[in-house]
């Protein structure tokens, strides 16, 4: 026998404290990646051209490939 009950997809009452926590950790989360992002943009330029092309990143591209925007010639060394 199937038992449904009324407040399964109810979402659970909000309060200020979870509010301010999930504001907070979004803010955290944020500041966290920038400097991920650019840990990661100061350690790959400095590699030389030859490694860059290694991995197939163009130096003029680093920061789109750290970030993942998309780029439809992204790849394409010539």
């Amino acid at each position: 026998m199937t038992t449904i009950y009324s407040t399964a997809g109810q979402p659970a009452p909000q309060s200020l404290a979870g509010g301010v926590f999930r504001v907070l950790g979004g803010w955290v989360n944020g500041i966290v990646t920038y400097f991920a992002h650019r840990h990661a943009i100061q350690t790959l330029s400095e590699l030389d051209d030859r490694a860059l092309r290694d991995i197939g990143i163009e130096r003029s591209r680093i920061e789109s490939a750290v970030r993942g925007t998309v780029d439809p010639d992204f790849g394409r060394i010539m």
